[in-house]
């Protein structure tokens, strides 16, 4: 694998360029400080709440390659968040680990001056034979996603009939590589709530951080209903009933989950509750969809095409400025209006979570 040198000329324009910017946040007083990357809208899974197959099917038109950023044109957006505040990078999709040659993207961005944390997020099933070579290249740490821990639910859940084993190899060839591991595991009420605690065992004895995330509105095909969200309040109180569970303070601005240690180990719980305790105050994430638009949102149903703005030639300084633009005009904050807007049944379409990632 080819990697670009520190005085490689877009590497040393790369850093220039991010040492001369200074923060950047949005009208309620939020910095940037996160960039969630979706490198490609398809995935090998079909979830029930993310991509459903009724609606992902055989005939589903996922975008062609054309269609899709370049890894130069990811760079360079990554340079420019950088720029204006990001530190943080997340990888998602889609599964972004079919996107080829992914590890050349992670030492791209590992390059970028200001960038402290690169990350991952995938559902494991290929993570046996590319692990080394994403650890290899700079990424610094991956999330898995794991909603049961029964085949029969998982499978289902997946849409795929993807056994559980499949993914437990891939977080363990993460865990061989080198990369911490966290488990992410979508409660859906009436579906997988049961799966809370054998899931709570198990990665309590593996040592590796589990999060539990209630069931949210996103895009437009997983006909969520608030009767299937499981609030956090509720899975923290089942999970006392076993663990002796001690809340922990946030690890840095803006954390979305709200984290719990064990009593006598080192294992971490967390809970991620955009519907029942939204945290839209704290939010520091922008996203760039798959095709290349900038999303200031996870439930945004519009955004700025960037790729269009790079394709068409625009310069760097005006690239960063228009970024800076979308960014100072935020003001979203959707989970804090979700319970009005439900109230007065007003829905709005929603970007797909492939296109985004979560």
């Amino acid at each position: 694998m080819a990697l670009l040198s520190k005085d490689h000329p877009m590497v040393a324009a790369q850093t220039l360029h991010s040492r001369n910017q200074t923060d950047t946040h949005d009208k309620r007083g939020r910095f940037l400080r996160d960039l969630r990357i979706s490198v490609i809208d398809q995935c090998n899974f079909r979830c029930t709440y993310c991509m459903p197959a009724e609606v992902f099917g055989p005939d589903y038109a996922f975008l062609r390659r054309d269609e899709l950023l370049t890894f130069d044109e990811i760079s360079r957006l990554v340079d420019h968040f950088a720029g204006l505040g990001a530190r943080k990078v997340r990888l998602t999709g889609g599964e972004p680990l079919l996107r080829k040659n992914l590890a050349n993207l992670i030492s791209r961005i590992r390059r970028i001056e200001r960038i402290e944390d690169i990350a991952l997020t995938t559902n494991g099933v290929l993570l046996p034979r590319l692990a080394q070579d994403l650890k290899e290249a700079g990424l610094d740490r991956v999330t898995a996603s794991l909603d049961a821990l029964s085949d029969g639910v998982f499978k289902k859940m997946n849409g795929r009939g993807i056994a559980v084993a499949t993914v437990l190899r891939g977080i363990d060839a993460a865990e061989n590589a080198g990369l911490p591991v966290k488990i992410n595991m979508v409660v859906q009420k009436g579906v997988n709530e049961q799966e809370i605690l054998p899931m709570a065992r198990y990665f309590r004895e593996k040592g590796h951080s589990l999060r539990f995330i209630e069931f949210m509105d996103v895009g437009n095909y997983n006909h969520w209903r608030m009767d299937e969200v499981l609030p956090a309040q509720k899975i923290i109180k089942l999970l006392s009933q076993e663990f002796e569970l001690i809340p922990l303070v946030p690890a840095y601005p803006g954390e979305v989950a709200r984290r719990y240690r064990y009593a006598d180990c080192e294992a971490e719980i967390g809970l991620i509750a955009s519907v029942t305790q939204p945290f839209c105050q704290g939010c520091t994430r922008a996203r760039l969809s798959a095709d290349g638009h900038l999303y200031t949102c996870l439930f945004a149903s519009q955004g700025w095409d960037l790729k269009g703005y790079m394709r068409e030639g625009i310069a760097d300084d005006a690239l960063s400025e228009k970024i800076r633009q979308i960014w100072i005009g935020r003001e979203d904050r959707y989970s804090e209006k979700r319970k009005a807007l439900l109230q007065k049944h007003l829905h709005s379409h929603k970007v797909e979570m492939s296109f985004i990632g979560g």
